[in-house]
């Protein structure tokens, strides 16, 4: 399952034997979303234990050492293959179910969950403030809000939702000029849909849209749009095929825009001094709110892993499966678990001025994510079991 929904959408007493080529299929969802689970982990040991080396979005390609520039890249992939993957997968419990309804009633609640935790436990995790003067909204909110609107779209005819959204995914740069008076009406939607600001609450504090919503919900169309590709009717070798051709084609859109420089980044690329440097340039995008270059990158790199994992070697699979089955836990624990280490790693080392301890070096980062995962992936394991086993309808929503 994902954040969002489980790919096995039958009960276990009920659920009926399945083809070979249909367990790879859906084991290789799971696998994709363990894989970006993992590069998540390493952006975040970064916020936690990098912050003296802190980049801004875009990342500047002047004082970015290569090596934090391409960890970061790297984490470009998590945010669109989980929005994706969630749209995908709320097709497959749709159609598992028989009905949309199925698949509407149940993202329209787990939307609504999913913004309550941000605002709530995954708040507390990244500030351990009960009272924080700013509540940022992240990804978690984005998919939650993603989820809500597709719970109405998803009724819409199949060509009618891949227009809508490629128009958003593809076209939503061209609002980049649109603005609002402060403390307008106007400016705190926009805020929420397209331009990361704050928003001003009620008993003073302050919202930060940290992830702008109108490019998310794109991509949970295409991710659903995708769904009967993934059918157990449809050959896996025909399905293969078209995510590498949908993933070829979205990569060299990508190459064409980004050449020209003239629509889908806000930040035009330059020649620097070195082949290097200028690769940054090239690759440097903006993900607050995703351009149009961005997502035709990072989906269409999505889009090439998911046909290759479908041929993962077994041990990889269960590997990167364990994650990507229960991600909506991992989430949550990982983020305790890199505080908690940071907050007992002040006891003994000194924070400076970030307030936080820090490593040496990029390498030290990557080090540390690796050993953090391998208690998560035994936690996973553990909380994958018990949810199998589980009755309680509340289960469902972790």
């Amino acid at each position: 399952m994902n954040i969002a929904l489980s790919t096995a959408a039958t009960p276990g007493p009920l659920r009926m034997p399945v083809p070979a080529h249909t367990r790879s299929r859906i084991e290789s969802i799971d696998a994709l979303r363990g894989l970006v689970i993992l590069l998540m982990l390493v952006d975040h040991a970064r916020e936690f234990f990098f912050l003296h080396a802190q980049v801004s979005d875009p990342m500047d390609v002047a004082t970015t050492s290569p090596g934090l520039f391409a960890t970061r890249m790297a984490a470009h992939l998590c945010a669109p293959v989980f929005v994706a993957l969630t749209g995908l997968a709320a097709f497959l419990y749709g159609d598992a179910k028989g009905s949309p309804a199925a698949a509407s009633t149940f993202l329209f609640k787990r939307g609504l969950f999913l913004v309550a935790l941000e605002w709530t436990v995954i708040n507390f995790a990244w500030t351990f403030d009960l009272a924080p003067a700013t509540i940022f909204l992240q990804v978690i909110w984005a998919i939650g809000l993603s989820m809500i609107a597709l719970a109405a779209l998803l009724h819409l005819p199949r060509p009618v939702l891949i227009a809508i959204g490629l128009g958003i995914a593809l076209g939503h740069n061209l609002l980049d000029g649109l603005a609002f008076a402060d403390g307008s009406r106007g400016r705190t939607i926009w805020a929420v849909l397209h331009e990361r600001d704050h928003i001003a609450l009620p008993w003073g504090g302050t919202a930060r849209t940290s992830y702008p919503l109108l490019p998310w919900i794109g991509v949970i169309a295409l991710g659903y749009a995708i769904g009967p590709w993934f059918r157990r009717d449809v050959d896996p070798a025909v399905r293969r095929t078209r995510l590498v051709v949908a993933g070829l084609g979205a990569l060299a859109i990508f190459l064409l825009l980004r050449s020209v420089n003239l629509y889908g980044e806000p930040l035009p690329w330059t020649v620097e001094a070195d082949a290097v440097r200028s690769a940054m340039s090239f690759f440097n995008l903006t993900k607050y709110p995703p351009s149009a270059s961005f997502l035709l990158l990072t989906l269409g790199i999505g889009a090439l892993l998911l046909a290759g994992f479908e041929r993962l070697p077994a041990t990889a699979r269960t590997v990167l499966v364990t994650f990507g089955s229960v991600p909506l836990f991992f989430y949550i624990f990982h983020l305790y678990l890199l505080h908690i280490l940071n907050r007992l790693a002040a006891t003994i080392w000194p924070v400076g001025e970030t307030g936080f301890v820090s490593v040496p070096g990029v390498g030290g980062v990557w080090l540390l994510a690796a050993a953090v995962a391998i208690p998560s992936w035994f936690a996973c394991r553990w909380f994958a079991a018990r949810k199998r086993a589980s009755n309680r309808w509340w289960m469902r929503y972790l």
